[in-house]
């Protein structure tokens, strides 16, 4: 059974769509599922503070709001703030998820992580704790694609 904030966060997500020129993009996928995240970052470079940020999800109920809560987490907060968003944090803000629903929280927190790889790759940066994202098994589809 799912939380009112879940069901609300999957029939209204939040945050849905791409941001152009993103600072940082991340994608993550989960074979066992078939759920796959992208979260797009856009960072203030003097600051950076979290302007905005964006989510494309394929996948169940779960995935959309776990995707959904973790961009209203991370915007207003700094790139080395939002790298302490969890997925406990997401399932905590959520008020909960099913246990067999676990994983998509655990992708949601990737995909924050995975944009933030992409945005310190590009400008030189290190957030302490940061590790470069486990290779996805949609990877070589991404680039087929474009």
């Amino acid at each position: 059974m799912y939380s009112e904030k879940v069901m609300d966060h999957f029939q209204h997500p939040r945050n849905m769509g791409e941001i152009e020129n993103a600072s940082g993009v991340g994608t993550v996928g989960n074979a066992k599922c078939g759920d796959i995240m992208r979260i797009y970052l856009d960072i203030d470079e003097d600051t950076k503070v979290i302007k905005d940020c964006k989510f494309k999800t394929f996948g169940c109920g779960a995935a959309v709001a776990t995707s959904s809560m973790a961009t209203e987490l991370v915007i207003g907060k700094t790139i080395y703030e939002a790298m302490e968003v969890t997925n406990k944090a997401v399932m905590e803000a959520l008020d909960g998820l099913p246990p067999v629903k676990i994983h998509c929280s655990l992708l949601a927190e990737e995909s924050i992580h995975a944009a933030l790889w992409d945005y310190c790759q590009k400008h030189n940066i290190e957030i302490p704790g940061l590790k470069e994202p486990k290779k996805d098994v949609h990877d070589g589809e991404e680039e087929q694609a474009e």
